[in-house]
């Protein structure tokens, strides 16, 4: 039997998942500029100071929005500590490693990659969320930097590439930009993508260019 303080915390729960909806459906569908406030509160029928006292203002939806999709859940454990990506960082085989990584990056790109482009073009036409931005760029390049670093313990980097240069080429290669403008302007399905990204990271980063 459901208590009232358990009643209470679910409908707010309820609640707090309706209204982080109704936004995802607004920023994707208008982008970041046209959708308000009062926008979010009408689709998600509450009241407007509901949105406000939950989350504070619009950059502080998308960045919980995008923290969301990028663990696929709530729980409060980093990128670094969830089981498949020290399974993937722990791969003997440097083309297994970099087979998970493309696979990782492909299943979060699916969930968040609209997302971080609607925050990029916030930063761009809005002059919004720079620091969100840049905060997201330094989180993927610190996971990349990580697996480049194990492929370096393995001693499987191409001759004469840096580990700053084979992170740069991760960070290129699996960014949502290339995400976004392969499988959303362009058409190819998230496996194209991983199979591509996959290719190209062994090409550039393992194998050398043939």
């Amino acid at each position: 039997m459901v208590n009232r303080t358990d009643g209470r915390r679910l409908r707010s729960q309820q609640t707090r998942r309706r209204m982080l909806d109704a936004a995802i459906k607004l920023f994707v569908q208008n982008g970041y500029g046209l959708t308000t406030i009062e926008s979010i509160a009408q689709e998600a029928g509450v009241a407007v100071q509901t949105i406000y006292f939950s989350f504070g203002n619009k950059q502080k939806i998308l960045k919980e929005l995008i923290d969301l999709h990028v663990a696929g859940d709530d729980d409060p454990v980093p990128t670094l500590e969830r089981p498949h990506v020290i399974a993937a960082l722990s791969a003997e085989d440097p083309h297994e490693l970099i087979r998970m990584l493309a696979r990782m990056t492909r299943e979060i790109s699916e969930r968040v990659a609209p997302l971080l482009e609607v925050l990029r073009n916030a930063v761009i036409t809005n002059d919004d969320g720079t620091e969100l931005w840049a905060a997201n760029k330094e989180q993927r390049r610190v996971v990349q930097h990580h697996f480049v670093d194990a492929l370096v313990k393995a001693d499987a980097l191409v001759e004469g590439l840096t580990p700053e240069r084979a992170v740069d080429i991760c960070y290129a290669l699996l960014g949502p930009e290339m995400y976004n403008l392969l499988v959303t302007e362009r058409g190819w399905t998230p496996e194209q993508w991983e199979k591509w990204a996959y290719d190209g990271l062994c090409c550039h980063l393992i194998d050398g260019a043939r």
